[in-house]
């Protein structure tokens, strides 16, 4: 039986730049028309909000569960790239990630995972070929690339990122960029080889640079990499070539908000509200031709009701004709699934964080809040008995990294600054991209307890002191919790609070804990294998080797 139902209000016209009283009509999943009205009731109508790169897994939740908070906020697509999950089950965590996400009526848009492994300086537990791309552009139909991180790959012709980018094109697919700090005759090479879009540049001028060659930026503002302050003033110059994402969202700020955050944010600092709309609604979907309405005759029924157009929190969020969230309330059940993952590590003892001490200063991760990339800082570092120790006083403390698809290997161990921690330790399998286990503490008692709280749960984060232990469980994948979304959510929302009483101040510690691992992104990273330069793209010594005599 097919529904018919009109929703009435004023309606932002985006494409024209007009708001008018107007009557949408809905017929089973379309609007049949959007017809003047000579008065309407004091809100608005206008098209849902896109986030234009997101990676699901990165919430903690399930594509279902995402879903359920997503609604809340008028978000009622997301293009997504599954590639947490591909590093460690393969093409088998992206069937997961598609029927899961099938299972509501919220638009996922997933993308071919293009770098699985990120980088050969790590270990995964997964390989997507070529042919494996292949394989899902035809037989899932996924509608792009996903970001290409190796971009040292694409500037020296690699032939497996050629032939990756070759299906993409020879299919019509867009392909997603990932450069940060890439700029000049490089961005220009980077570009010309077929990317099409970039969501992380940091500066001003590293957007303008790409936006110059043809780029499209997306200006991220996730739970840890926020950029939002630094691009903004693009939408006055091009914002044509503007899209919002998120990138990475924890469960606790995507119950806070999304996409429509930007938004208010943005129309608050006199930018053009149909620039910004255009942004949020209407690129993404035009870049990738997405199946989502924007609000025309024919389309989709996707549309959002909101009181105003200052904060633009929702009253109403419709997708394909059904109200899947109302007045703060999620309309969108949850859904049974059975979760999938791949992990072999054994729990830890004895010495396993020993890191000798050598002559001279030490290498250190500089953690930067709020922000993916690194520096690289030397300082002197305390030691006992010829061994490392963490220097809570100092704030330099021992951070590891455990293979997770090894049943025993010998942890790597490095140095970090800026995650504050005074007392006890904290740990995660949530380790970009190969998601082994990654641990930071005050001491090696501490890691360990930490590390095997999350081996023992085979996947999640944990905090702990000498007096307490909490855990939170990531049975997908040791990515993602298939509970309900609000109790994630809670529970996320008390380990970073215990995190943050052990002295961090990091705005999201275990999202930037979890970037330590990202060696795609400069200065420098530790993996399993160790610690790594991300500028030379090579592994580097914690302490400088002895030249000889």
């Amino acid at each position: 039986m097919t529904t018919a139902f009109s929703v009435t209000g004023h309606f932002v016209d985006i494409q024209n730049q007009d708001i008018y009283p107007a009557e949408i009509q809905v017929s089973g999943k379309k609007i049949k028309a959007i017809k003047r009205i000579a008065d309407a009731p004091e809100q608005y109508l206008l098209p849902g909000f896109v986030d234009a790169h997101v990676h699901i897994e990165s919430s903690l939740l399930v594509p279902s569960e995402f879903a359920r908070l997503a609604v809340l906020h008028g978000t009622v697509a997301a293009v997504s790239d599954p590639h947490e999950i591909a590093n460690v089950c393969g093409m088998d965590g992206i069937s997961f990630m598609i029927d899961n996400g099938n299972d509501t009526p919220f638009k996922f848009f997933f993308g071919a995972p293009s770098c699985v492994p990120a980088t050969p300086f790590e270990t995964a537990g997964a390989a997507i070929s070529p042919d494996e791309i292949d394989q899902l552009f035809r037989e899932k139909n996924l509608l792009y690339l996903a970001e290409m991180m190796n971009w040292p790959g694409v500037l020296s012709g690699d032939a497996l990122v050629k032939e990756k980018i070759k299906l993409a094109i020879k299919y019509g697919k867009p392909v997603d960029g990932h450069a940060p700090g890439l700029m000049g005759e490089n961005a220009a090479k980077y570009a010309a080889a077929g990317i099409s879009t970039d969501h992380e540049c940091f500066t001003i001028e590293e957007a303008r640079d790409k936006i110059s060659y043809g780029m499209k930026v997306a200006i991220r503002e996730g739970s840890a990499a926020k950029n939002f302050d630094a691009l903004i003033d693009l939408m006055d110059e091009t914002p044509k070539q503007l899209m919002f994402c998120s990138d990475d969202k924890h469960p606790d700020s995507l119950l806070d908000g999304h996409i429509n955050q930007l938004v208010a944010r943005a129309v608050a600092l006199g930018k053009d509200m149909f620039d910004v709309l255009r942004a949020a609604c209407i690129t993404p979907v035009a870049h990738y031709g997405l199946d989502v309405g924007l609000c025309r005759d024919g389309d989709p029924a996707d549309f959002i009701v909101v009181d105003n157009l200052v904060d633009f929190i929702p009253r109403q969020t419709y997708i394909n004709g059904q109200m899947v969230a109302n007045n703060g309330i999620s309309e969108i059940l949850s859904v049974s699934c059975i979760p999938i993952n791949h992990f072999k590590a054994k729990p830890l003892s004895g010495n396993v964080f020993d890191l000798i001490k050598e002559e001279g200063p030490a290498k250190i991760i500089q953690v930067l809040d709020r922000q993916l990339i690194t520096k690289t800082i030397e300082a002197e570092v305390s030691a006992k008995g010829g061994k490392v120790i963490s220097d809570p006083e100092k704030d330099i403390l021992k951070i590891a990294v455990i293979n997770r698809y090894a049943i025993n290997s010998k942890p790597q161990v490095a140095l970090v600054k800026g995650f504050g921690l005074k007392e006890g330790a904290i740990a995660s399998s949530v380790a970009h991209d190969s998601h082994n286990i990654i641990v930071v503490g005050c001491t090696d008692e501490a890691m360990i307890q930490a590390a095997n709280l999350i081996i023992t749960h085979q996947g999640g984060l944990s905090a702990v002191t000498n007096e307490k232990e909490s855990v939170l469980p990531l049975p997908v994948a040791g990515l993602m919790s298939h509970q309900d979304a609000f109790k994630v959510a809670e529970q996320y929302t008390l380990l970073d609070k215990m995190a943050k009483t052990l002295g961090s101040s990091l705005q999201s510690p275990f999202m930037s804990l979890s970037f330590m691992a990202l060696l795609v992104i400069p200065q420098i990273k530790i993996s399993d294998q160790g610690l790594f330069d991300g500028e030379m793209f090579e592994f580097i010594s914690v302490f400088e080797k002895k030249k000889e005599a």
